[in-house]
């Protein structure tokens, strides 16, 4: 009932719906009209979550809206944050052709790493107004943003009894951070599309304003970026010491969540943990 109220409201008369799987937060559902192929997705009411969990359906809602003008990102259609018809955030997008580059091998992936490269510095061109996450408040200087936002994830840790080894953190290298740039932070292939090549990238409900340089976590993840020529070079980007230190921290930042976020969620993959506790090993390697 809760989706064909919100359908209704986006004035769609006759439609299908069928969930999708592989989100890990929201619910999802593709949907096809006489108007077109969407995407819904549905904020849940109750879950417990990490600080920055909140009102993610905005910062998807604000993300989609400034990159679509740029980037192959879904279009907003409609949204709804009132929580007057149903109890949560909905929104509507259009639907985006291809399949995630996820374990495909039927595809030219060095092609769909160049287009990408091309795709997420456009993107990364997009500047905000502040650093951090919009949704929680923004700051005037990255390295506050960074800290308030690590020292968020150290405090869910203690509210989850997760146990997160010391990480240390040089600031002044995040003193070089002067722009706030549109950061999706979850690029992995199950969020990038493709085709023949790249037909877009989704799941922006993770972005902030920050330093493009903690993009390329998600895009290697569990790896080095460093060793993919092709989005490097077409990116433009050429690391230094102070990136690759600051790269080492996003990494820290970002599997950190990954370690707590596995008690609300119940996860208990003893292959993944393993996999995340030895990525974050790796990236303290270069902290130390």
């Amino acid at each position: 009932m809760t989706v064909e109220l919100i359908l209704a409201q986006a004035d769609l008369t006759e439609f299908t719906v069928r969930p999708l799987g592989g989100g890990t937060y929201n619910s999802v559902f593709r949907v096809t009209s006489p108007e077109g192929d969407f995407v819904l997705k549905v904020a849940p009411s109750d879950q417990p979550g990490l600080t920055y969990e909140r009102n993610l359906m905005r910062t998807e809602a604000m993300f989609c809206r400034l990159g679509h003008a740029v980037a192959p990102v879904p279009e907003v259609v409609h949204s709804d944050f009132s929580r007057a018809l149903v109890n949560s955030d909905a929104l509507l997008t259009t639907w985006l052709p291809g399949r995630p580059l996820f374990g495909r091998d039927d595809v030219d992936r060095p092609l769909v790493r160049r287009q990408l490269g091309q795709a997420v510095a456009a993107l990364h061109e997009v500047t905000g107004p502040g650093f951090g996450y919009p949704q929680l408040g923004l700051h005037p200087t990255w390295t506050s943003a960074f800290v308030a936002m690590f020292d968020a994830v150290k405090a869910d840790a203690q509210r989850f009894g997760v146990v997160l080894p010391c990480v240390p953190l040089n600031l002044s290298v995040f003193d070089e951070v002067e722009r706030p740039a549109l950061v999706h932070f979850d690029l992995w292939d199950g969020n990038v599309l493709t085709d023949t090549g790249l037909t877009g990238f989704v799941d922006g409900e993770r972005a902030f304003w920050g330093d493009p340089v903690a993009e390329f976590v998600s895009l290697a993840l569990f790896g080095s970026i460093e060793s993919d020529r092709d989005f490097l070079t077409s990116y433009g980007f050429e690391f230094t010491d102070s990136a690759r230190v600051r790269l080492a921290a996003y990494q820290a930042y970002l599997y950190s969540i990954m370690l707590v976020e596995r008690v609300p969620r119940g996860s208990s993959d003893p292959a993944m943990e393993s996999l995340i506790t030895d990525a974050l090993s790796r990236a303290l390697d270069v902290l130390a």
